[in-house]
């Protein structure tokens, strides 16, 4: 488990080295840089390159021959600025992948000519009105395949063939090679703890989020299997090979996987998992009737814990509990 963080920046990612040489320079915003260098006991390109990655970051800035160092709360908002850059590039690239997915839903596909430049993904729509022959698909793929299996489900685990899914899981697991990570909506950590315990026996790398948006189920390089309309639906299941579109999913995955946390089934561990689910619900600007639904608690209950949190935080505003949990290391 990672060490807490004990700092604004430790807590946004940076190495205690970095925050203490920010506790040093900060006290100098504004002065010199020959002056700061000589106060942290560097020379000046030394201090420029131990400044690097919080100058890449934009928390430290050169104006002329003078050193500029952004307060704490700031240095938050800008970081939380670039990650919502980070967070719009990958909603185009999820845009992308569902147009490129909808391709494959057309009933025809016009043929190619001379003065054609577009061709067909390359896939198919399975539209099996017999569930079981959906599970011998991606029994056969699994099987079949190689490469790591990347998991979205947010209710899959309800399914007739959840049991087969876990020997499934299981059996590729034991060939060695590779390994299977998926992700869960934080309410099924209560409402279907033994599947997703059966799913960690055999090996299972798991996490969750308060919400997962669709099924999606990544092999390798090879293949991505998603519904056609993006969410909960079996049929008609969209099987993608075309390599752009199954590294974009890939890709959308792990950015996910980043997002996500360890579930903890009880106790103390719990708790903390839910009061970062409810402080990044909080951060995103949601409204407590959603924190509630997202995270499968009681609109009261939401209501209660926040309010135990800004007194915990000794807050005044959400806001202002935001940047001092950040500080803590709780988010």
């Amino acid at each position: 488990m990672p060490r807490p963080a004990n700092s604004v920046l430790t807590a946004l990612g940076f190495t205690p080295a970095v925050d203490r040489l920010y506790q040093q320079v900060r006290t100098h915003s504004g002065r010199q840089l020959t002056r700061v260098a000589a106060a942290t006991l560097r020379t000046p390109d030394e201090l420029l390159e131990d400044l690097e990655p919080l100058v890449r970051a934009g928390i430290v800035k050169l104006d002329g021959d003078d050193i500029l160092v952004e307060p704490p709360a700031e240095a938050v908002r800008i970081m939380v600025a670039a990650q919502a850059v980070h967070a719009e590039q990958a909603l185009h690239r999820l845009e992308g992948f569902t147009d490129a997915v909808g391709m494959l839903a057309e009933e025809a596909h016009v043929g190619l000519d001379e003065h054609d430049l577009t061709k067909p993904v390359d896939g198919e729509v399975l539209t099996a009105s017999d569930p079981s022959r959906i599970w011998a698909t991606v029994r056969d793929l699994v099987r079949h395949s190689r490469g790591d299996l990347l998991w979205l489900r947010p209710d899959q685990w309800r399914g007739p063939n959840e049991d087969r899914m876990i020997r499934l899981v299981g059996e590729a697991l034991r060939e060695g090679g590779r390994s299977s990570r998926a992700i869960y909506p934080l309410h099924a950590v209560h409402e279907a703890p033994a599947a997703i315990a059966g799913r960690v026996a055999v090996g299972e790398q798991v996490r969750v989020l308060p919400e997962v948006p669709t099924r999606l189920l990544v092999i390798g390089d090879s293949h991505v299997l998603i519904p056609d309309r993006l969410g909960y639906a079996d049929i008609p299941l969209v099987m993608v090979r075309e390599t752009a579109i199954v590294e974009a999913a890939a890709q959308w995955f792990e950015l996910l996987w980043e997002r996500a946390a360890v579930p903890a089934n009880r106790g103390q561990e719990s708790r903390r998992d839910l009061r970062r689910f409810l402080l990044q619900q909080l951060a995103a600007g949601a409204h407590d009737e959603q924190i509630a639904r997202n995270l499968g608690i009681s609109l009261r209950t939401v209501r209660r814990r926040v309010a135990d949190l800004m007194l915990e935080l000794g807050a005044d505003s959400r806001f202002q509990a935001g940047v001092e949990a950040a500080r803590r290391g709780w988010i």
